[in-house]
């Protein structure tokens, strides 16, 4: 079965709101074995949602509109659908009931244009909104099959899983659902993971190979249809296994986590806590880490270490080695190593990661864009720093800097 997502609102076209909800939709109908191989987007216009329609069915057996189920004059999902297949609407008198009953229960007076929200094309399944008061429709004309949803994700979501999905079975023929390993990378580009596994990627038939990236991070998916789990992973756990032999020292996770969720987990299980000391990146490495629920177990916080004086008084590096003649400089191998090994021991941790470096735009201490310094210090071992060079924007830079110093926390833990 092939389908498409169809999103109906003229905010998701001007920016307004992200679309969420078909993210969420491809991700569940993948897990019934329906490939999603088209997204829309379009405004709340009669004639493009009619035409969005027509270009759909031409192309997909399952159609799947979110949006435009609502009272106002611009909610035009049902009546457009029921123009296309020349049926009428009608009211679904339980979502009728149910209106009635919450404006009389608020005392607040229902006006007219809120029986829109009840109204169900004739001929169609009504799929009932436990969230919210529209109903949702599930309708098959002429072998394609029409699904409305609602636009707010907190009604959306759970009628597709409730209603729309089992209903989407019903007419299947035959289940095969996708399954997946998401193998998580860090410290390697896509490029180069790419390159480290070109012969692969080439040769894919069955499993597929998928790479997806951001920044500081790297993924792959690798997808198979088969009958059941152990079906599936007979064919899958092969090809993670030639990917494990060529990369393993990158690959933190074979699950959909973030590198920070990890290095926390590992900290937690391992019973270490953590510090970190931040120049260039300024709190964006505890932001990171703070983001993630649980971390206070191991995370016990941070010095964001600035300037050159809040580096020497705060955190104790040696004015030598910070400023005059021939001194290293606060962006250094130096400088790093000392503030993870002084961090530790102020924060009372048992592991401390430090970041100096230029973020940009400007070079500082003569030193250029991108030249960052990530400094590791362990209760039972030496401080060191690793040099990183990186590319981008201020922006972009910060988090590459982050990213690196939990990747190089990650491979301390792990060995």
């Amino acid at each position: 079965m092939r389908a498409e997502i169809i999103a109906v609102g003229t905010e998701l076209l001007m920016g307004q709101i992200v679309n969420t909800n078909a993210q969420y939709l491809a991700k569940g109908l993948a897990d019934i074995g329906v490939g999603v191989y088209f997204q829309t987007v379009v405004g709340d216009n009669v004639s493009r949602i009619k035409e969005s329609l027509h270009i759909a069915k031409g192309r997909a057996d399952l159609i799947i509109c979110t949006g435009g189920l609502g009272p106002t004059q611009d909610d035009l999902t049902k009546d457009v659908l029921g123009e296309v297949l020349g049926q009428k609407l009608v009211i679904h008198e339980p979502s009728m009931n149910k209106m009635t009953e919450m404006f009389q229960r608020r005392g607040i007076p229902m006006v007219e244009s809120n029986a829109r929200q009840a109204l169900m094309l004739e001929q169609s399944d009504p799929l009932p909104n436990d969230t919210g008061l529209a109903v949702g429709v599930a309708v098959t004309h002429e072998g394609t099959h029409y699904i409305l949803l609602p636009g707010p994700p907190k009604e959306m979501k759970p009628m597709f899983d409730r209603y729309a999905k089992p209903w989407i079975e019903s007419k299947m023929d035959h289940v095969q659902p996708l399954y997946s390993i998401m193998l998580k990378f860090a410290g390697i580009g896509e490029s180069a993971l790419e390159h480290a596994l070109i012969d692969l990627i080439e040769a894919q038939t069955d499993p597929t190979i998928a790479p997806y990236a951001k920044e500081g991070e790297v993924a792959i998916r690798l997808t198979t249809r088969a009958s059941s789990a152990d079906e599936a992973m007979a064919r899958l756990r092969p090809l993670e296994a030639e990917i494990r032999g060529r990369l393993n020292e990158h690959i933190y996770a074979a699950e959909d986590i973030t590198l920070e969720q990890q290095v926390l987990r590992m900290l937690a299980e391992s019973g270490q806590k953590l510090a970190v000391a931040e120049s260039c990146t300024g709190g964006l490495l505890s932001d990171l880490l703070t983001a993630v629920p649980g971390s206070s177990q191991s995370f016990v916080g941070g010095v964001i270490c600035y300037s050159v004086a809040l580096k020497h008084k705060l955190l104790g590096v040696p004015m030598e080695l910070l400023e005059g003649p021939g001194a290293p400089g606060a962006v250094s191998e130096e400088t790093a190593a000392e503030l993870a090994r002084n961090t530790l021991r102020l924060l009372d941790a048992d592991v401390a990661v430090s970041i100096t470096g230029v973020a940009g735009p400007d070079e500082t201490e003569g030193k250029p864009v991108g030249l960052v310094y990530a400094g590791l210090a362990h209760r039972n071992g030496q401080a060191f720093a690793i040099k990183l060079q990186l590319s981008g924007n201020r922006e972009t830079i910060k988090l590459r800097a982050a990213k690196s110093a939990l990747y190089h926390l990650w491979k301390t833990i792990k060995s």
